[in-house]
């Protein structure tokens, strides 16, 4: 789920929509999108919300938490590495 025109009908999810929804002019497959909800869901990404023959899915961001953390405590770590790394590439070629 790499390319913008299969992560397109992902961002749709901020509110309640059915597969179908996110497939309608896509391009991608229901199946590829059936499959990429499950592994969001998985993740945590995703809530979903069954209702008679339908299946309501929406993304939830509180899935994302981890990765903040995450980023948060190895950000530091990042910065100080690339701002060095700038500094040698400044010295290298001025």
């Amino acid at each position: 789920m790499g390319t913008i025109t299969r992560l397109r009908p992902i961002f749709k999810i901020s509110t309640w929509c059915t597969v179908v929804e996110l497939t309608r002019g896509s391009g991608v497959t229901q199946g590829a999108i059936s499959q990429h909800l499950k592994s969001l869901k998985l993740a945590g990404l995703v809530a979903e919300r069954p209702e008679g023959r339908n299946v309501y899915y929406r993304a939830q961001p509180d899935g994302l938490a981890p990765l903040v953390d995450w980023m948060s405590h190895y950000g530091v770590f990042w910065r100080d590495r690339f701002a060095n790394l700038r500094t040698l590439l400044t010295e290298i070629d001025p």
